[in-house]
């Protein structure tokens, strides 16, 4: 039977047998998509911001300058655009998804070469997680040369329950993904770039690795690893070279 990895629970259910037959659990590494996997602050979040702006705009008929300032009011409280949006309005969330992002993201993408083989060489089962909607982190992914890589996809159309959302830093979510993934807290490692969802992860009981990137929003001035950071990098590459301090 063909496994389609970007669903959830047939990648995970698949895969429980063959792992209570090891001693030792597979680590499993949850990865976030922007600022992590690629460069997003070169050329796909202004598109980004630009979309959102201008989604809010048609969907709610404001001008764009009120728009703007309900995306930035929306995505400090909510942590993402369309959450506000629902609350609020009572919009549909997957056609604001793909009104905001609907552009191509094949020439606006910026990473590290090689990276195919480097996250292959991680040891381990892999699993995207993300803030973003599905059909964009595929479409990255996918160009990357990444989509088979990972196990399962989880973006923001994921991460609503009883009809509330629950995005990262969420430990509803966290503890969500863990049960279906079927990986103890002890067992897994949030790659990140944000800081906030790397304390969310260690007070669930995750190993925390923070992707220093100089554009993540509100990442200027903290400089110091913090302390519920285990491992701060700057790249994949780095990661691969400095594991030891997340060995068990």
């Amino acid at each position: 039977m063909q496994v389609h990895r970007y669903l959830l629970r047939p990648a995970a259910r698949l895969r429980r047998s063959r792992r209570a037959a090891t001693a030792v659990p597979a680590r499993l590494w949850l990865f976030d998509l922007d600022n992590t996997l690629h460069n997003t602050s070169h050329a796909i979040f202004p598109r980004i911001d630009a979309g959102m702006t201008r989604a809010v705009a048609q969907t709610l008929g404001v001008d764009m300058d009120t728009a703007n300032t309900l995306r930035t009011t929306y995505w400090k409280r909510y942590g993402a655009t369309v959450i506000g949006m629902v609350r609020n309005h009572g919009v549909n969330a997957e056609a604001f998804l793909r009104m905001s992002h609907d552009f191509d993201v094949r020439p606006l993408i910026r990473a590290e070469t090689g990276l195919p083989a480097k996250l292959r060489r991680l040891p381990g089962r892999k699993v995207l997680l993300t803030n973003a909607p599905l059909h964009y982190a595929r479409a990255v992914l996918r160009h990357l040369g990444l989509l088979g890589q990972f196990d399962s996809l989880w973006a923001i159309e994921h991460m609503n329950w009883h009809g509330n959302f629950r995005p990262k830093p969420s430990a509803t979510l966290l503890r969500r993904v863990l049960a279906r993934e079927g990986v103890a807290a002890a067992h897994t490692v949030l790659v990140e770039d944000t800081l906030e969802n790397l304390r969310g992860a260690r007070r669930a009981g995750l190993r925390t690795v923070h992707i220093h990137h100089p554009g993540t929003p509100f990442s200027k001035g903290r400089r110091n690893r913090p302390g519920y950071v285990d491992l701060r990098v700057h790249s994949v590459s780095e990661l691969l070279l400095q594991r030891r301090p997340l060995r068990r």
